[in-house]
């Protein structure tokens, strides 16, 4: 049969102009570009990984709302492979260059069962209805290996500067924000292990070279604009 061909997405709407709809005045005072937010969630996942023990090189990665590709481009040499899969086609038109695929539906990942060993979901869950939050969790962890990883990362909204950037830009204007301890509780139903969270951006870039160990330090304390949630899929 045939697959249904879907409608637009707002994220293709968005696409010819995503990187001026990001613009906030807040933001570019904390980083003079995209990429060092991209940067710092790469840091922290190398810096997981390395306290883990385990050599990224030896993994086959899934971003799932991979966008244009930003995070899998930041990411890509770490791991054996780099694959990204999104809803808008729109988005992966800006993704040349990289494996990506097309989603039918947010909550449905066009993979086999077990097919990846690490997979991320980067301020996608924002996006995501309530109501469908759980699916989705239950669905990238199909796609996990067992004893696999899977990581969230989010805006934390505790961090009072993260909610008024969020409440101002255009391509968050659908977003419900969900804080760590939602996540974690996310993760643990859908049948994984909750192994760590991390808090990060703190500290503008300008500075971050010299107090990012400091930043690294306050990692436990919900400061942050982001966090990240790291939990091991059950076999």
């Amino acid at each position: 049969m045939k697959p249904q061909q879907e409608k637009p997405t707002t994220f293709d709407r968005y696409a010819g102009d995503y990187a001026a709809l990001l613009h906030d005045p807040l933001r570019e005072k904390f980083a003079a570009s995209n990429r060092f937010f991209f940067e710092r969630k790469i840091q922290v996942i190398r810096r997981f990984f390395k306290n883990a023990g385990i050599k990224t090189q030896n993994l086959a990665w899934l971003d799932i709302g991979c966008g244009q590709g930003d995070m899998l481009r930041a990411g890509q040499g770490d791991f054996s492979s780099a694959t990204g899969c999104d809803p808008s086609e729109g988005m992966l038109q800006a993704c040349a260059g990289l494996q990506v695929r097309r989603q039918e539906s947010l909550e449905e990942l066009p993979f086999n069962s077990g097919s990846f060993d690490f997979v991320t979901a980067v301020c996608v869950y924002h996006h995501v209805p309530r109501s469908e939050r759980r699916r989705l969790t239950r669905e990238a962890l199909r796609v996990v290996k067992p004893s696999g990883i899977f990581c969230v990362i989010e805006h934390n909204p505790w961090n009072v500067v993260t909610r008024v950037i969020v409440s101002r830009t255009p391509v968050d204007a659908d977003a419900k924000l969900l804080s760590a301890p939602e996540t974690r509780r996310l993760l643990s139903e859908a049948g994984s292990n909750v192994l760590s969270t991390h808090y990060f951006l703190v500290v503008p870039e300008a500075i971050h070279r010299y107090f990012g160990r400091i930043e690294d330090a306050l990692g436990g304390l919900p400061l942050g604009g982001q966090y990240s949630v790291f939990a091991k899929r059950l076999a």
